[in-house]
């Protein structure tokens, strides 16, 4: 195994013990929550891995707070963590970009080379995309994350 290999499984490995963003959903609690907020219940039906994400955009600066709960293996609550610090560093539009070439990286049966500079810790990921079985996994929270952006810019209607 190279020393790159080593260095993206050990990556993985953190986000997965140390799930940035693994937090107390929203959800139906009552709390006051920006008018900008959407979530999303995503399913692996091939291995029953599934995650809640939450996503609420401040109307007053755009900054981006995600909030996920869930249960899987170590890619997807890894995947899930990368995911939202990518998010919430960079913002909806950030997270756009980032989302797309994680997507292409997923699907590329690793052959695609990983952007850094977009995807940050998501690169850990490229080897990943040798197992099939394995890229639900890693995409799961990222279509839940971008599920529940719609529904905020969607009720911040022409504010979005």
């Amino acid at each position: 195994m190279s020393d790159l290999q080593q260095l993206y499984q050990q990556v993985i490995l953190d986000h997965a013990k140390q799930r940035y963003g693994n937090r107390p959903l929203l959800g139906g609690t009552g709390i006051d929550r920006s008018p900008q907020f959407g979530s999303s219940h995503q399913v692996n039906p091939t291995c029953g891995d599934e995650i809640t994400v939450e996503a609420e955009i401040d109307p007053g600066t755009g900054a981006l707070t995600v909030r996920w709960d869930g249960q899987g293996c170590s890619i997807s609550m890894a995947s899930a963590s990368v995911l939202t610090e990518i998010a919430e560093d960079t913002g909806p539009e950030g997270f756009a970009a980032a989302e797309a070439a994680f997507h292409t990286l997923m699907h590329s049966r690793g052959q695609g080379e990983a952007d850094e500079d977009v995807l940050g810790d998501a690169a850990a990921f490229q080897g990943v995309s040798k197992f099939p079985a394995r890229i639900k996994c890693a995409l799961l929270s990222w279509m839940a994350l971008k599920d529940a952006l719609a529904q905020a810019h969607a009720a911040g209607g022409d504010h979005a």
